[in-house]
C-alpha cells in the first residue's frame, strides 16, 4: 500500500462533535476516484484536536467507507501510553497501517523518539509509516535516524517533509535516504508541492493532503510521474501553483483546505475545531476562482 498517491481528507467538525455523514463522503469520495491508499486522521484530519473516542470513531468510519481501498490510521500522540492504546484502536477497526509523527511538548531528544518507536512497533501487527513533520513536532529527524527507525519491525515507510526544488538535488536526497533504510522500506514525499518533484527523484509514494480534497488532479500527476514522463508530472503540477501560492500565503493547507471543502459543498461551515477557522474574505474569493479556472473537484 504505500506506493502510489496517499490522500489526506480532512476530518469536518465543530464544537460540537465530528461530522460523521460528512466524513465518510469525503472518504467514499477518494475511493471512488481512486487513490492508492487513504491516510485518517494526519495533520489534515486534525489529529491532534480530538479525543481517543472520536479517534477511534473516525477510524472506524474511514475504514468502512474506503471500502477496498487500504486505510491507514494517525496514532501520534505526546505519550507513548497514549500511542499503544490508538494504535490499539486503530487496529480493531481495521487499518492496514499506521502513522507515527513523534508530537511533542518538551523537545525530544534522538534517543527519545527512537525509544518511542521501538515501543509502538513492537506491539504493532501491522505495518507503521514514520512521520517526518518538523513543522507540528518541533523534531528533526535525521537521516542516520531514520535509518536506525526503519530497522525496526513492522516499519515500511518513511514520510519525509518535502525536498529541493532542483530536480538533480532532489534525486541525491532521496538516494542519501535509501542508502540507510532496507529497501522494503518505501520514501514518501509530502508537501503538496515537492509531489512531482518527489516522485520524479525516486519516492514511491506520495502523501498528499490536497489529494484528500482533490484527487483526480493529483492523481493524474502521480500516474505521469509513476509511468516516468516526469516532464508532464511536473507540468501538471505547475498548473497549480495559484493554489501552492495562496497556501503559502496562509502559512499551510489545512484553513484553505476547509475553505475548499466549505465551496464546493463538501462540508458544512464551520468544519474546523476552533480556534482554527476556515480563510475568509478576499483569499476565499479567490480561492472560489482557483477552483472554477482549475477546474478542480
Amino acid at each position: 500500500m504505500f506506493t502510489g498517491l496517499s490522500a489526506f481528507p480532512l476530518t469536518p467538525m465543530n464544537e460540537d462533535g465530528i461530522d460523521t455523514v460528512a466524513y465518510a463522503g469525503l472518504v467514499r469520495r477518494l475511493a471512488d476516484a481512486g487513490v492508492d491508499s487513504i491516510g485518517a486522521l494526519g495533520s489534515s484530519g486534525s489529529y491532534a484536536y480530538l479525543s481517543r473516542e472520536e479517534r477511534a470513531r473516525v477510524a472506524h468510519i474511514a475504514v468502512e467507507s474506503a471500502g477496498t481501498v487500504p486505510v491507514m490510521i494517525g496514532v501520534g500522540a505526546l505519550r507513548t501510553r497514549d500511542v499503544l492504546l490508538l494504535a490499539e484502536d486503530a487496529q480493531k477497526a481495521g487499518a492496514s497501517a499506521v502513522l507515527l509523527a513523534p508530537v511533542s511538548y518538551n523537545k525530544l531528544s534522538a534517543e527519545e523518539v527512537y525509544s518511542h518507536f521501538e515501543a509502538v512497533t513492537r506491539n504493532l501487527s501491522i505495518p507503521l509509516c514514520v512521520y517526518d513533520n518538523p513543522g507540528t513536532t518541533n523534531f528533526q529527524f535525521s537521516d542516520e535516524l531514520h535509518g536506525r527507525i526503519a530497522q525496526l519491525p513492522n516499519v515500511r515507510s518513511i514520510k519525509i517533509p518535502g525536498m529541493p526544488l532542483d530536480p538533480q538535488e532532489a534525486k541525491a536526497r532521496v538516494d542519501r535516504l535509501r542508502a540507510l533504510i532496507p529497501a522494503h522500506v518505501s520514501i514518501g514525499v509530502s508537501g503538496d508541492w515537492f509531489g512531482a518533484i518527489g516522485l520524479n527523484a525516486g519516492c514511491e509514494v506520495w502523501y498528499s493532503a490536497w489529494g484528500g480534497l482533490f484527487p483526480r488532479a493529483l492523481l493524474e500527476i502521480t500516474r505521469a510521474a509513476q509511468r516516468g514522463d516526469a516532464q508532464e508530472a511536473s507540468q501538471l503540477l505547475e498548473r497549480l501553483c495559484p493554489l501552492w501560492d495562496l497556501v503559502a500565503r496562509q502559512g499551510g493547507s489545512l484553513r484553505v483546505m476547509a475553505a475548499a471543502a466549505e465551496l464546493l459543498g463538501l462540508v458544512k461551515s464551520p468544519c474546523l475545531p476552533l480556534p482554527l477557522k476556515a480563510i475568509q474574505g478576499p483569499d476565499r474569493a479567490h480561492l472560489a476562482e482557483l477552483i472554477a479556472s482549475l477546474e478542480l473537484q
